[in-house]
């Protein structure tokens, strides 16, 4: 079953909220594992407030030395397994990125931050050296403006999206109060009340097509055509 690892080593890239959003998405349909790895534990947090989705497994990792285990445990039992490592560099993330079918490297539109990509970026070249295999991964900015983006964010952006050496989803995850707002009050975008955020159906739009964009980068890395991504 596919396994898709977010990973970035800088703190705050949105790693975590588009890891759950996409996690609860495919659940809506099929089950799904999601690997809580980052040591504050925020998807397992989230887990115990209402709303999760039935078909979605939270674990929460216990070490570098269970990923391996846990990923092929989930991968017995769910469709997709997708797996949140913590903000550094680590021996842990090498390992969840060799188990891979697609790694996506979560970035905001900010220096520090394409930095901290490129640097994931070197990493999975070098797991794909060490597993003797090619590992797909793709960028994905988040907490993006709708609109009136910085001179800053533009430049950022098109650095990554001009460079033929990188894979850049079309879809970005905006900066929207429904996406923060999961990790205080639980459910998904799907099962946000609207007088708790606005602009849900925004919100819901954005995850959609974030979602369908995974599920074909998926099948095109994985050689399948006209066929679930399984």
């Amino acid at each position: 079953m596919p396994v898709i690892t977010f990973a970035n080593s800088k703190g705050g890239s949105g790693k975590t909220t588009s890891a759950l959003l996409l996690a609860c998405e495919l659940a809506t349909e099929r089950p799904v594992t999601i690997i809580d790895a980052d040591p504050r534990r925020p998807i397992t947090k989230w887990a115990t407030l209402p709303g999760k989705p039935e078909r979605l497994t939270v674990i929460s990792n216990e070490s570098e030395k269970t990923i391996l285990e846990e990923i092929e445990e989930a991968s017995a039992v769910s469709t997709f397994v997708i797996v949140d490592l913590e903000g550094t560099a680590s021996r842990l993330m090498s390992y969840a990125i060799s188990q891979s079918d697609l790694v996506i490297v979560p970035m905001k539109e900010q220096t520090q931050d394409a930095t901290a990509a490129v640097d994931v970026v070197r990493e999975i070249h070098r797991d794909m050296k060490a597993a003797r295999r090619k590992i797909p991964y793709s960028i994905l900015f988040t907490q993006s403006k709708v609109v009136a983006k910085s001179r800053t964010a533009r430049f950022v952006a098109s650095q990554f999206r001009e460079n033929p050496d990188f894979h850049v989803f079309q879809t970005e995850i905006f900066d929207r109060d429904a996406f923060s707002a999961l990790f205080s009050v639980g459910g998904t975008v799907r099962t946000l009340s609207k007088d708790t955020v606005r602009t849900t159906e925004e919100a819901v739009k954005n995850v959609q097509s974030y979602t369908h964009e995974v599920v074909k980068r998926l099948k095109d890395a994985m050689g399948i055509k006209n066929a679930d991504a399984a």
